[in-house]
């Protein structure tokens, strides 16, 4: 059978109703209005049922537009991807590769599978993108990068676990709440300086305890913990981030009767998973090389992540 409409028809269409009518898809098509007119009508004309219907000057989708043009932007993304798939195999390696990596991630292991990757793909530019908290989702699901570790895996997506990062509350040892001798409530905590990182999403999202009156908002772990260590606050950081302040006696674990440690998980997205190209498939694997496996994900990842909160 000889398909009657075509996939322009259709994209035509998908134009019109995403523009908001025919003026503007001609715009954003680069074509003449009557030329996007015509597509449609003869869309309708192959189908014998009509998509569109005119409220006052605006065109809408009629019910039966609307389910099928739902089924064909379906056609239009798979056509889309085999496309990419085809450039992809055309050009070999990518000639650039987008990776974002949430500021948990340990920075020694980081740096180690970069130095592997310029071995591996040497002519692929990396541009290499921090992200805290929302960031590295809203990298996911505008995508706008081909390869993310996230504590969160968007809706659509699909998230490789990659490692567990534990946070620890901490101050140092001449903060006032050392003082108190006891185990420490949320109460102790709220009456003090909270330092958080700031969230590198364009919609920030709370995480963590964000219980304390005064926060003190900074750019980075590195900021978090040289607050810290001057007694300017107290901060979750990571393990990772306060091992050596903690071997010097810099910092020190909170007493907290509850929460002052918790774990985040990290995953793995590829975000052009059926179209990915080798420099981005060797990425993923550098880091499945360099961070182990530990532990098999139970259920939903938690919600709990860095500190942080919008400036």
């Amino acid at each position: 059978m000889i398909p009657r409409s075509t996939l322009e028809q259709w994209a035509v269409l998908a134009a019109v109703v995403d523009k908001g009518g025919f003026a503007q898809a001609a715009t954003a098509l680069h074509r003449s209005q009557s030329a996007v007119s015509y597509a449609v009508a003869r869309l309708q004309q192959s189908l014998d049922v009509p998509v569109l219907a005119m409220q006052g000057r605006r065109a809408v989708l009629t019910p039966d537009g609307e389910t099928l043009l739902q089924r064909a932007r379906g056609v239009l993304n798979d056509i889309a991807t085999l496309e990419q798939l085809a450039r992809s195999l055309r050009q070999g390696w990518e000639p650039q590769l987008a990776l974002v990596v949430d500021v948990a991630f340990p920075r020694e292991r980081l740096l180690r599978i970069l130095a592997e990757l310029e071995q591996l793909c040497p002519n692929t530019q990396l541009h290499l993108e921090d992200a805290v908290l929302s960031g590295a989702e809203e990298a996911i699901t505008e995508q706008r990068a081909d390869v993310v570790v996230t504590t969160r895996v968007p809706p659509g997506f699909l998230g490789e676990f990659l490692l567990d990062i534990g946070f620890i509350a901490i101050a140092s040892p001449g903060h006032p709440l050392f003082r108190l001798g006891r185990p420490l409530t949320t109460g102790d905590l709220a009456r003090h300086t909270q330092v958080v990182v700031h969230d590198s999403g364009s919609r920030p999202r709370d995480e963590g305890w964000l219980g304390a009156k005064r926060r003190c908002t900074v750019s980075s772990m590195e900021s978090s913990l040289a607050m810290i260590r001057s007694g300017l606050g107290f901060a979750w950081l990571p393990e990772h981030v306060i091992a050596a302040a903690l071997r010097e006696g810099a910092v020190r674990p909170l007493p907290l009767a509850a929460g002052g440690s918790r774990t985040v998980p990290l995953h793995l997205v590829m975000v052009h998973a059926e179209v990915a190209g080798p420099a981005a498939r060797a990425t993923a694997e550098c880091f499945r090389r360099h961070v182990p496996i530990t532990r098999a994900p139970e259920g939903p990842p938690p919600r709990a992540a860095a500190d942080a909160g919008p400036a």
